[in-house]
């Protein structure tokens, strides 16, 4: 994984880094091998997380078709423009 230090600003490039470890799944990775997980454990937890990714997408589905009212978008924040 690689990050670029843009003028020296280091907490922008920890930043940017954090965000794509997030992405990547290195934190639960490394949570996850903290210590040992039974496998009767391990298949309930993966039988938990196919059940939450389901609900999810039908209620993605069902949203899309009109029959459940969409989330609540955020507000924009405006930011000033970037200089280079």
């Amino acid at each position: 994984m690689q990050v670029l230090v843009r003028d020296n600003n280091i907490d922008q490039a920890l930043r940017v880094l954090k965000k794509k470890m997030q992405r990547e799944g290195v934190f639960r990775e490394m949570k996850a091998r903290q210590a040992y997980e039974k496998p009767s454990e391990k298949r309930a937890r993966e039988k938990a997380e196919a059940v939450r990714r389901t609900r999810k997408a039908a209620r993605k589905q069902l949203q899309r078709e009109g029959l459940l009212p969409a989330p609540k978008k955020k507000p924009l924040v405006e930011r000033p423009p970037r200089q280079a």
